[in-house]
């Protein structure tokens, strides 16, 4: 069974393909997976592998070892482009997350004031009131839609809970009220017998519909880069993504394209 990625709850920096030199924060179990989706190309592998008994980290854990590393990086001269809350799960889904980016932000103006602080969330929690000033606050709030068709939303992101909706998720995308950035996987492929293929013309337009409804700073295009836990998956290649980019900006939205 594919597992966990990260190990650390401050991890890298990494070369971010989106985002460039990233240090990374784990508000997930450095042992185990948590997160309220269980998508099948999730690089972090699938919920079934367990939460780990390490448990979540606490927010004095998280300011003590990203100061210490900041405190490292600035030593060595290091460059920095950005802080990225991901890793081993769902970020938002931690109790006191609004608390943890209010420190990652001070710390990131004392020690690299130009880096940007990111946050990579599958927007489940993005309509509860404190999850939501947080991302407000942050300079890059980059939140998933890879579908907006209900079948196809349960089929690639496979929500924990049964009342996540595509419906649900673009109204709360929309409350930001432009100060976000929508982040899309696509691919195609196969899992337990059914077919997936968001690049389908009734997905795309779909997906225009619903970009026009949130709009965002801009869409964020991506497709598979590493392995993942469902085997059966085919990556999007780059000319094809630049073709549905060409068909989201017909429609007057912004688009960055990352393969």
């Amino acid at each position: 069974m594919q597992k966990v990625l990260f190990h650390s709850t401050i991890f890298g920096p990494i070369q971010s393909r989106r985002l460039g030199v990233s240090l990374g924060v784990n508000l997930m179990p450095n042992d185990g997976k948590i997160c309220s989706f269980d998508c099948v190309y999730c690089e972090a592998g699938f919920n079934a592998q367990g939460p780990g008994k390490d448990g979540i980290p606490s927010r004095e854990a998280v300011k003590k070892g990203l100061k210490k590393k900041l405190e490292a990086m600035k030593a060595e001269g290091s460059a920095l482009d950005v802080i990225t809350f991901s890793g081993n799960g769902e970020p938002t889904i931690h109790p006191q997350f609004k608390e943890i980016v209010a420190d990652v932000m001070r710390l990131r103006d004392l020690y690299y004031p130009e880096a940007k602080v990111s946050v990579l969330s599958n927007a489940t929690m993005a309509g509860k009131l404190a999850v939501k000033e947080a991302l407000m606050k942050v300079d890059n709030n980059i939140l998933k839609l890879d579908s907006a068709i209900p079948a196809s939303m349960r089929a690639i992101n496979q929500p924990v809970a049964s009342n996540v909706i595509p419906e649900g998720v673009i109204s709360d995308l929309k409350a930001f009220e432009g100060k976000c950035i929508v982040q899309t996987m696509m691919l195609r492929g196969e899992h337990a017998g059914m077919k997936i293929d968001n690049t389908t013309d009734q997905e795309i337009e779909a997906l225009i519909a619903a970009y026009k409804e949130i709009n965002p700073r801009y869409v964020m295009l991506y497709s598979i880069d590493r392995k993942t836990p469902e085997e059966n998956l085919q990556k999007v290649e780059k000319d094809e993504l630049e073709r549905i980019a060409d068909r989201i900006k017909a429609a007057g939205i912004e688009v960055q394209v990352n393969a």
